[in-house]
């Protein structure tokens, strides 16, 4: 371990331009001039995101994994993937529909992707604006199978298989791997997902991708080998109130994320079993601890290592704060049991295997 005492990390955000990328968040982050025109995602917090300030500036978030372990992610987090940094945190601007696409699970990735590093891809999105009768496609509306689908894609009549779900800012869709999905044009979104780049496209709606003149590529059977061929069992998941100002708005074995209200100064211990990133989605706050503090404007994700022990959060008016982390499921199970709420409710946002 380095000698370095570890400190609230922020990371040189990644920034990608998809065909389907719009000017949102160029605006929203107010980026230098010339603004790109097409930026569709910008990873917040991934492993290969180097460290823009302090002492550790110019290392990964995955160099200092591998340096600190437990120290910044936590028992639990090292218990179930080593020094490995899990989580990626992004936003994502579709000014037009992305691709139908599906992810692997781990057991998927690890034994047929390895070599990418990359575990299987469950994510959640927090919608952050919609526009009016915004939807996504999520997952399919009836049960299939491998044979139909296959000739849905090869003839071109995929879409009437899909479920669509309306969203609006304040939803949130929990997207476990094997799920058939797409976010459609008119929606900006937070989302939380497992460490993976582990996309494959079923549809693409015929496009051209203007920097190559090709259509974008397609991964058909490795989709099919992964697509979860009954119903989508949900939709937009329920909140549930942990104390004033503070929801549970997804849990999954993965991660959990929380939306943060903040009206005055809140004070939080660190859990030492898992690290905590806090993206910033309205207003902005000034993040204190023992020996540091950070204002943090809004678009702006820190890693708060777990060996941090506590922080306090004060914000300049009012703020909304999205906390990101690896959770104990049995362990939040119990605290809604033990306040009496009704079991099959917090299934509903503590979710376990399917």
């Amino acid at each position: 371990m380095s000698s370095i005492d570890l400190y609230p990390l922020i990371t040189q955000a990644r920034l990608a331009q998809p065909l389907w990328g719009g000017t949102f968040l160029a605006r929203w982050l107010e980026l230098p001039q010339p603004q790109p025109e097409r930026l569709g995602e910008v990873w917040l917090v991934y492993d290969t995101n180097p460290i823009i300030d302090g002492p550790l500036a110019g290392k990964t978030l995955a160099q200092v994994t591998r340096d600190y372990g437990e120290a910044l992610v936590g028992r639990r987090t090292i218990a179930r993937y080593g020094a490995d940094f899990p989580l990626l945190a992004k936003f994502i601007d579709a000014a037009d529909r992305l691709s139908i696409q599906v992810h692997p699970d781990d057991s998927y990735a690890h034994t047929h992707e390895a070599d990418t590093g990359f575990h299987g891809k469950t994510e959640a999105w927090h919608i952050l604006y919609a526009a009016p009768g915004a939807d996504v496609v999520y997952g399919l509306a009836r049960l299939s199978n491998r044979d139909e689908l296959t000739a849905a894609i090869t003839g071109g009549t995929l879409e009437p298989f899909l479920r669509r779900l309306p969203v609006a800012a304040g939803d949130t869709v929990f997207v476990p791997a094997g799920t058939l999905h797409a976010i459609n044009a008119g929606i900006v979104l937070f989302e939380i997902q497992q460490k993976s780049d582990l996309t494959y496209r079923v549809y693409d709606y015929g496009r051209i991708d203007a920097a190559t003149g090709q259509p974008r590529a397609l991964h058909i059977e490795k989709a099919l080998d992964v697509t979860d061929y009954a119903p989508a069992p949900r939709g937009v998941i329920p909140p549930l109130q942990l104390e004033a100002g503070r929801d549970l708005l997804v849990a999954c074995e993965s991660f959990a994320l929380e939306r943060l209200n903040l009206t005055g100064v809140v004070e939080r211990i660190v859990d030492p079993a898992t690290f905590e990133i806090l993206t910033v989605v309205n207003g902005s706050a000034t993040l204190r601890w023992s020996d540091g503090a950070r204002h943090l404007r809004h678009g702006e994700a820190v890693v708060i290592p777990a060996c941090l022990g506590s922080y306090a959060l004060e914000p300049t008016e009012e703020a909304q704060i999205l906390r990101a982390y690896v959770p104990d499921l049995e362990a939040l199970r119990h605290e809604y049991t033990q306040r009496g709420m009704d079991a099959a409710r917090v299934a509903e946002t503590v979710i376990g295997r399917r």
